[in-house]
């Protein structure tokens, strides 16, 4: 069988271009849901207790610096390598490899942390990866913010050539 495309997935998955780069569709939103009472500081109501998409990118594309309020799961499904880059809440930079090649430092799953800043890039050489991400307590939007260069850059001058790379 021959390697499938991104515009395979892309079609064949229903994904739409995603605010942060890259195509992404929700797939599962819990029915069940977390009461504010329930929930740690900082958010602003009830939430689903998990939520979950598809998301692809592309060789040209990246998903640009943002965090959320929730811990999210990165799961790896198709294509090559992805670099997931997170900035931990003391500055620290951790690449995590998301992909199908133990031998090359590659895992199939990455967690990154609430809170936290995080981006994505194909890993030299890739076409496309096609992801999972899923988030407890689930995805709002109200929870979700878009780094700016300018912020990154003050908060975190020692990464300042990957913020450049993955702003918007």
């Amino acid at each position: 069988m021959n390697r499938r495309t991104a515009e395979y997935w892309i079609n064949k998955l229903q994904l739409a271009t995603h605010i942060e780069g890259g195509a992404f569709r929700e797939i599962y939103r819990s029915p069940v849901m977390a009461p504010l009472s329930a929930l740690p500081g900082g958010f602003g109501g009830d939430r689903n207790f998990c939520t979950s998409i598809y998301f692809l990118l592309q060789q040209h594309q990246f998903s640009a610096f943002h965090k959320i309020k929730s811990d999210e799961v990165w799961h790896f499904y198709y294509g090559d390598a992805l670099i997931v880059y997170e900035i931990d809440q003391q500055g620290k930079l951790i690449e995590h490899r998301l992909g199908c090649d133990p031998d090359n430092n590659e895992t199939f799953q990455c967690v990154i942390a609430a809170g936290n800043w995080f981006a994505a890039r194909l890993a030299p050489g890739g076409e496309y990866t096609l992801a999972g991400c899923t988030v407890s307590p689930g995805f709002d939007f109200t929870d979700f913010e878009l780094g700016t260069q300018k912020e990154l850059l003050t908060a975190y001058p020692g990464h300042a050539q990957l913020i450049k790379e993955l702003t918007i």
